[in-house]
């Protein structure tokens, strides 16, 4: 199973809003073939393996860490469940159901009824970390949330002449470029643009363009901007954009979306519902700290990149990495759980998720067109 998943996170930033999926089938105690989904519209790993192994499939065992699919409407490709019927597998041994609701447990049900085998929950907790974005945006209809910050040892991502780069080193940079192709979509808000005017595109890395997102309640954002240079899709979300402006951004390639206002500016859980219904299943929030905050302070980040780098700016107008109000008090801030270490170049990456025991949380309720292609 540990293989399965080293094989489905080739997939990564490929087969969104897809699942990574890994398959291993093994024989006689030797593995006979094995594949991974490599891009949404392209065949399931299930099946490239079973094509791989032809007649050795017939009495072997299917590794494989999300439930196979079964036949449903809509579906694009042929299911996953029919497929290791008529090869004659001996067992199916799965890591976790698959969540949407219009396979899970099905894909089990049709494997027992055919004589089939199943053994479930193996590395159960590895497999839904290594789809956390999937089983998030499937079973919600909203985008899986991701907090990056690169930030000084005192918590400022900026000094106070509004200067941040570089605050961290290029091993860094190199793993932001990472995270942009592993995610559907990149955020900030206007004043990030306005100090930085960053592209917020993937470079130096093969897959997909991010879809670029601007919070511009306003209206402020520069036509001459280079998240307007063509080469990735923008979407800009606003309350009071002028008409004029609209039009001008739209000339230039950029959509708008209005949205009613909210805390601090767009009304965020509007902004991800209707970028969920459209496929867009995570985003990388990226900036500043009022966005940092606005995200936080309303419970929608689901988990968080912070970069340290071994760097003290101090000064009062220098600008903190989750700015906002603040919580009242430590108790009612929110922890971070699940916290894991590791270097990164000269800098100390921190990852973990945010628990939010004092935040009142709407239900987000279920949706159910989420599938795997």
């Amino acid at each position: 199973m540990r293989r399965v998943l080293s094989l489905a996170r080739q997939g990564e930033g490929f087969t969104r809003p897809n699942p990574l999926v890994g398959a291993v089938l093994v024989k006689d105690g030797e593995i006979v073939a094995e594949a991974y989904h490599a891009r949404f519209g392209g065949p399931h790993a299930e099946i490239l393996a079973l094509e791989k192994a032809g007649d050795r499939a017939c009495g072997a065992d299917l590794y494989v860490n999300l439930e196979p699919c079964v036949n449903f409407p809509g579906k694009k490709t042929p299911p996953c469940v029919e497929a290791i019927i008529r090869a004659g597998v001996r067992r199916v041994v799965i890591a976790t159901r698959d969540p949407n609701p219009r396979v899970s447990g099905r894909g089990v049900a049709q494997l027992r009824e055919a004589g089939i085998e199943v053994v479930e929950g193996v590395l159960a907790e590895e497999a839904r970390r290594l789809n956390e974005v999937f089983f998030h945006w499937v079973t919600t209809g909203m985008p899986f949330v991701v907090l990056k910050l690169a930030l000084t040892l005192d918590g400022k991502i900026a000094s106070f002449t509004g200067k941040s780069q570089w605050i961290t080193g290029p091993a860094a940079r190199r793993k932001v470029q990472e995270l942009r192709r592993r995610y559907a979509a990149v955020l900030v808000g206007t004043n990030t643009v306005l100090a930085d005017d960053p592209q917020l595109t993937l470079r130096d890395l093969e897959g997909p363009q991010p879809w670029r997102i601007v919070l511009d309640r306003e209206g402020r954002l520069p036509l001459a901007a280079r998240v307007f240079d063509g080469s990735a899709k923008t979407l800009v979300a606003t309350v009071h954009m002028p008409a004029e402006k609209e039009k001008a951004l739209r000339a230039k390639g950029g959509e708008v979306l209005r949205l009613p206002a909210g805390p601090g500016g767009v009304d965020l859980r509007t902004l991800l519902a209707r970028l969920g219904a459209q496929g867009v299943d995570s985003i990388l929030v990226e900036g500043g700290g009022e966005v940092a905050w606005s995200f936080l302070s309303q419970g929608l980040v689901q988990k968080l990149f912070f970069f340290y780098a071994p760097l003290i700016l101090g000064g009062r107008r220098a600008v903190p990495a989750v700015a906002g109000e603040g919580f009242p008090e430590p108790a009612s801030g929110i922890r971070v759980r699940d916290i894991t270490l590791e270097w990164v170049g000269e800098d100390l990456l921190l990852t973990g998720y945010p628990e939010y025991t004092s935040i009142p949380l709407e239900t987000l309720g279920t949706k159910d067109s989420g599938m795997r292609a």
